[in-house]
């Protein structure tokens, strides 16, 4: 079910609130009156995110928090209601990445990936489900990838966590309906690439500079969506044609997709410069309260990379179709 209030009336808490589309998903929120509570590790950003909500006619709350610690996301939650004396919807958002081959990533980093990721999402669902049961209902949102359904070279721990936090999300859904909690909605939102400092702050054990693969999509696409799911909750929604796209033709021919999908990546998460040796911002918070990466130059891409997405979707469509068809008729003979 969709929030019991309107969103000016609701609270929401979204986490990994300093930069990106946690900074965006603030923003579309507060002109829409909302309540926001901000979480990440950098407080400095979160203060600059929350003066911004405010001038856009919301109401803000900064609350420091590292999801991967428990303790500290108990702490948010009930921060959050204690201020504004309810928790309607809550947005797990917070993610960080190391970027390199599986068997060179530090395991020190990997860890980490899977502690931010994955258990604070998981710590992030815990915290929020009797807030949300204490409102009468509400939504919960989980902002994956495109990455919790198909996968990406380079990106092992991301890949992993994110098809983690698919499966958890669709695992407590299905307690929550028949334990009779169906008034809280669990969505899952899989954005394609999105124009944000991800790439520039993610860990790179790859020697060389780390750009989105095109077509690159702001991040309002993606907080429009979310928004979009705390008023009509789904189960999972696409950010981005070329997300959808994707996923379609990970669906019908999923060996020929991974094949494809690989090359491409490969071949387009690279830029032309040089990189050092570095985790990133795995460890340390280092966010600035910027909404986009500065990306802008490859979502001039979009429109012929889509469109390329598109007649390959088609064409696996139609092979598979085929394929399916050569094997029917084969097996009445």
């Amino acid at each position: 079910m969709p929030l019991t209030r309107s969103l000016a009336d609701a609270t929401v808490v979204i986490t990994g609130a300093s930069s990106g589309i946690g900074t965006a998903t603030a923003y579309a929120l507060a002109r829409r009156g909302t309540a926001v509570v901000l979480a990440a590790r950098s407080g400095t950003a979160l203060d600059e995110v929350a003066r911004r909500c405010r001038e856009l006619g919301g109401r803000a709350l900064v609350v420091p928090t590292d999801v991967t610690a428990p303790a500290a996301v108990e702490a948010l939650a009930a921060r959050a209601a204690a201020e504004f004396g309810h928790v309607d919807g809550w947005v797990n958002n917070a993610a960080v990445s190391a970027v390199g081959l599986f068997d060179e990533i530090p395991v020190t980093e990997f860890r980490r990936v899977v502690e931010v990721n994955l258990l604070g999402a998981a710590y992030g669902t815990r915290a929020a489900l009797p807030w949300l049961s204490a409102s009468g209902g509400g939504v919960l949102v989980n902002n994956v990838s495109v990455l919790a359904e198909v996968a990406m070279p380079y990106q092992s721990a991301y890949n992993a966590t994110k098809h983690g936090i698919r499966g958890l999300a669709d695992t407590v859904r299905q307690e929550l309906r028949v334990t009779g909690r169906a008034n809280i909605s669990i969505c899952t939102v899989l954005p394609a690439s999105i124009d944000t400092p991800f790439f520039r702050h993610a860990g790179n054990h790859t020697g060389r500079e780390l750009v989105p693969p095109p077509p690159v999509y702001p991040p309002e696409v993606v907080a429009e969506t979310i928004v979009r799911l705390l008023r009509r909750p789904r189960r999972e929604a696409y950010a981005g044609g070329a997300a959808r796209l994707i996923g379609l033709q990970w669906r019908l021919a999923p060996a020929l997709a991974e094949r494809v999908l690989g090359w491409y990546a490969h071949r387009t998460q690279f830029g032309p410069a040089c990189a050092v040796d570095s985790s990133g911002n795995v460890f340390t918070g280092d966010a600035g309260a910027e909404r986009d990466g500065g990306w802008h130059g490859r979502r001039r891409q979009l429109v012929r990379v889509t469109a390329a997405f598109g007649l390959a979707a088609a064409g696996t469509a139609v092979g598979t179709v085929a394929a399916m068809t050569r094997r029917s008729r084969t097996e009445r003979r």
